[in-house]
């Protein structure tokens, strides 16, 4: 059987997956901040760590995911400066901080049903805070300080730190300069004091007095706590390797239950690229997954634009591009509507040992592209490969009717775009401010098809016209007749 083969980074350099429990394969994912609506740069990440958790299914593995909810402890810099994102947000809003965390922790599972991500554990860090005031106080005597705001991580008691971020020099010494309070200037917070005279909406009493865990150090916790240390792999955004993990690397050798990391591969997903400049959310507007539901496209034209891109790679959003990978993710359900229909979530898969019933894919003309399907996702989820493999599958000719959904159903189980579910119909998106009903669009088509018959071809260019004016785009000879056409 092919190998699976992931990029370490750490290492930076591609490795065989080797479970550290037979059989298993346990990942923990860097989840949301929910103070406000994630942008789609942030829905990246979790599009990336869905398509691994389904590639692990797909080799066979019994998968726990988890994904974390930071509802507590970070601050508007990851660099322990400014004000806690959480207390921040309650005060803007006018609402409590509980009530900021689950309002928008419920929109942020509300996209990940969008975009066909499997559900994973959801824990929340403020269910955690007792096992991370303990976790301070194992490693504080030999690993930490305190200083008037709280109990710092001392960076320089544990070897190699940033050797993750690569942010250390030839002489081995870390690119830090001294600051006043802080030893180095790397060192972090384990635990932040309420400043006097305020009360905070979330704090907790410790040995280093009321306040609030810093926000390194729930991944840590909770990642033990759940996946045990060492567990397999840890993911998160490039953003994440320069600061957010070597500080939970930093923590897991001072807890001494790992020698190297907590995690035995570290993978981040490149950034998401927006010349427009929109994705940031300080300047309160950005580009969010409703957004582009409220101009007309389907939430899966956004996956299927981040799949075919390389996980690693750089990817520019522009709405030409979302609107060309909605094109392709439309031709791909014209490819196989015609199929038998699946409710059926395909979750574990294995080529070699499957029923007899799915060996006789490997005895059909669907057989070569399979053969690339696997060999692109199990090469570190080379997507953009795998989906070009797909396509091939799909276009191929004379093939049964069931080895054809068997092939595609194996295939999406990976690649998560729900094509025996939806149909042409179910991407046809009305786009917010659009100036026409389906059904007066409808109307129009069949007075268009009227003077076409009459062979009135003024009229019927007439309402051709008007209904592309209107975001309309009239489709002679295809069965499902019209689309949204957005004019981006």
């Amino acid at each position: 059987m092919t190998e699976l083969k992931l990029f370490n980074s750490l290492t930076r350099e591609l490795q065989p997956f080797e479970p550290i429990h037979d059989g298993e394969a346990r990942v923990y994912t860097c989840g949301p901040t929910v103070y406000n609506y994630q942008h789609i740069g942030n829905m990246r990440a979790y599009i990336f760590a869905d398509t691994l958790g389904r590639a692990l299914s797909f080799k066979g593995y019994k998968l726990t995911h988890v994904i974390n909810i930071t509802d507590v402890g970070h601050l508007t810099s990851d660099a322990d400066e400014g004000d806690d994102k959480m207390e921040k947000a309650a005060a803007a809003q006018g609402k409590s901080a509980w009530d900021i965390a689950a309002f928008y922790q419920a929109d942020f599972e509300a996209d990940l049903a969008r975009l066909n991500i499997r559900k994973p554990a959801h824990p929340k860090a403020t269910e955690y805070v007792e096992a991370m005031i303990e976790w301070g106080q194992s490693i504080a005597d030999k690993h930490c300080y305190e200083l008037g705001s709280g109990l710092y991580f001392d960076v320089s008691t544990v070897p190699d730190y940033g050797r993750l971020a690569r942010a250390v020099t030839d002489e081995g010494e870390g690119r830090i300069d001294e600051v006043e309070g802080k030893r180095n200037a790397a060192d972090f917070a384990i635990w932040r004091k309420t400043p006097p005279g305020e009360t905070r909406q979330m704090e907790w009493d410790s040995p280093w007095g009321k306040g609030a865990p810093g926000w390194h150090l729930e991944c840590s916790v909770m990642s033990k706590e759940l996946l045990g240390h060492p567990f397999d792999i840890h993911t998160g955004g490039i953003d994440h390797r320069e600061i957010h993990h070597p500080n939970e690397i930093a923590q897991n050798q001072a807890h001494g239950n790992c020698d190297h990391s907590g995690a035995k591969i570290w993978m981040h997903n490149n950034f998401l690229i927006d010349r427009g400049g929109k994705m940031s959310k300080s300047d309160g507007e950005f580009l969010r997954l409703q957004l582009l539901v409220d101009r007309g496209f389907h939430p899966l034209a956004y996956r299927m634009l981040c799949l075919q891109a390389h996980y690693r790679s750089e990817l520019e959003f522009s709405w030409e591009n979302l609107q060309a990978a909605f094109t392709r993710l439309k031709r791909l359900v014209m490819g196989v509507e015609k199929l038998p229909k699946s409710d059926d979530e395909f979750e574990v898969y294995e080529f070699y040992e499957a029923m007899e019933s799915y060996k006789k894919m490997w005895q059909s003309k669907v057989a070569e592209p399979l053969k690339d399907f696997e060999s692109a996702i199990f090469d570190d989820l080379n997507t953009p490969i795998a989906l070009t493999a797909l396509e091939r599958a799909i276009a191929t000719k004379k093939v049964d009717n069931e080895i054809m959904v068997q092939a595609v159903e194996a295939m999406d189980s990976v690649l998560g775009l729900g094509l025996l579910s939806l149909s042409r119909t179910d991407l046809r998106i009305r786009p917010k401010d659009a100036q026409i009903t389906e059904e007066e669009i409808e109307a129009q088509l069949a007075a268009r098809k009227e003077a076409r018959s009459n062979k009135d071809f003024e009229t019927s260019d007439r309402i051709r016209d008007d209904l592309i004016s209107k975001g309309v785009d009239v489709m002679d000879g295809d069965p499902l007749g019209w689309d949204w056409k957005l004019d981006i």
